[in-house]
């Protein structure tokens, strides 16, 4: 009986470790600055009514309807706008100089985006990678406008 108590409290302490990591949120990247017309955050699968002021996380994409249109200004000043119909993803985002570690990688999967560059891509541009099913972009810090096709 004692083994099975203590092999018991053993497993609990081990689930009590691993817990918070399995439950973490995922980190904020930045704000929804404007919106106008039918536009959301895709968050696991779900669409979420985009609305200023909210923010989007790491693993967020957003999405417009046909009369959508949304601004989003990341925590290094990175900005990206969505035109009608459009959608990307956000695969990773990583914003802290202070431990060296930036990344920023978005793939636009159809419509209009708007990129302007923000401290990621002055500190370290190769971190910075924007996707489209027919090309990869890498930015020198600029800002750029692209238009994907469905």
């Amino acid at each position: 009986m004692a083994k099975t108590r203590c092999g018991l409290g053993v497993l609990a302490l081990a689930f009590a470790v691993a817990s918070p990591a399995l439950g973490q949120e995922p980190s904020a990247a930045g704000r929804i600055k404007v919106v106008s017309g039918s536009a959301f955050i895709v968050r696991a699968g779900d669409l979420i009514p985009a609305q200023a002021g909210q923010m989007v996380f790491e693993t967020d994409g957003l999405r417009t309807g046909a009369d959508g249109r949304v601004g989003v200004t990341l925590k290094d000043d990175t900005r990206v706008s969505l035109g009608p119909a459009s959608e990307v993803r956000l695969d990773r985002y990583t914003y802290a100089p202070g431990e060296g570690r930036l990344a920023f990688a978005m793939k636009v999967l159809r419509g209009v985006v708007a990129y302007v560059s923000g401290q990621i891509a002055k500190l370290s541009p190769d971190a910075v990678r924007l996707e489209t099913p027919a090309a990869i972009v890498g930015v020198r810090g600029t800002s750029l406008a692209v238009r994907v096709e469905p």
